[in-house]
């Protein structure tokens, strides 16, 4: 199967931006890709780099809604699924980051919500996004299972093993990472998950300057050895089309049986231990 990770720079024009992502979700389907994966926050502004300003709140919308409806329609006419990001209004005063899934004919399958939030330089998200309600949930869109882990996510390797128990086959790593955020952990600490769960791992990112952050692009995906198989550069929108062998899963579990030789009853410490 082929996988897309459409890294772009979202502006100040939503409706550009969105009209944008549909383009590339139409290129992706043209180079024979199966689903398309966007960055955090993927068709606005990344609004959390300013601190504390209530009206992006005005920017949520609920889940699903008209952005969800748009890429329906979008994934319906060319056939692949997708993976948006979006900043979601849920119950009264309550807001996530949110990346709903779509599957290749059109149907909302779910979403995942950001479940651990950051507070951070330019990362003001505690401000604007509560804990996600979710939990860890994996998709099926037909010939493979999907987990997502938004952003912040990816630093907390008890999310990544519980997809993985659950079945994913790929995890998907909706980003907006800058110049300065952990640049010297980017590649490695994605590549020893992979290694450690034996799954692949597509990280897509922003490219491109913004009011307060340098986003460095380089997304990329790496398989169940670790190893990158596919990487965008560091400047400017790219479509990134990678071939997944999913063969490789087992071949790799079977070669190297890390999940078969767990002892999760030895692990009650993770929860016993704040």
């Amino acid at each position: 199967m082929k996988i897309a990770l459409a890294q772009i720079y979202a502006g100040e024009d939503r409706k550009a931006n969105i009209e944008k992502g549909i383009a590339y979700l139409a290129d992706a389907s043209k180079q024979g890709a199966d689903i398309i994966c966007y960055p955090e926050m993927s068709f606005c502004r990344f609004f959390p780099q300013y601190h504390a300003q209530s009206k992006y709140f005005d920017w949520a919308e609920p889940v699903p809604g008209p952005l969800v409806e748009a890429f329906q329609k979008a994934c319906a006419q060319h056939s692949i699924a997708a993976i948006i990001n979006m900043y979601e209004k849920s119950e009264p005063g309550q807001y996530f980051d949110c990346s709903p899934v779509i599957d290749k004919s059109g149907k909302y399958l779910g979403k995942s919500q950001m479940m651990h939030i950051a507070e951070l330089p330019n990362y003001n998200e505690k401000y604007y996004y509560w804990e996600g309600k979710t939990d860890y949930p994996v998709f099926d869109i037909g010939n493979v299972k999907i987990g997502i882990a938004i952003c912040y996510d990816r630093h907390f390797p008890e999310q990544i093993r519980i997809l993985t128990l659950k079945g994913a086959d790929i995890i998907f790593v909706p980003t907006a990472t800058s110049l300065s955020e952990l640049k010297n952990i980017w590649e490695v600490e994605m590549q020893a998950a992979s290694v450690a769960n034996q799954v692949y791992i597509a990280v897509v990112n922003h490219a491109g300057i913004d009011d307060k952050i340098h986003y460095f692009g380089k997304s990329f995906v790496t398989d169940p050895c670790g190893e990158i198989i596919a990487m965008a550069g560091e400047a400017g929108d790219e479509l990134l089309v990678v071939e997944i062998d999913l063969d490789k899963i087992d071949k790799t579990r079977r070669q190297l049986p890390f999940l078969r030789d767990r002892r999760p009853e030895s692990y009650t410490d993770l929860i016993d231990i704040d």
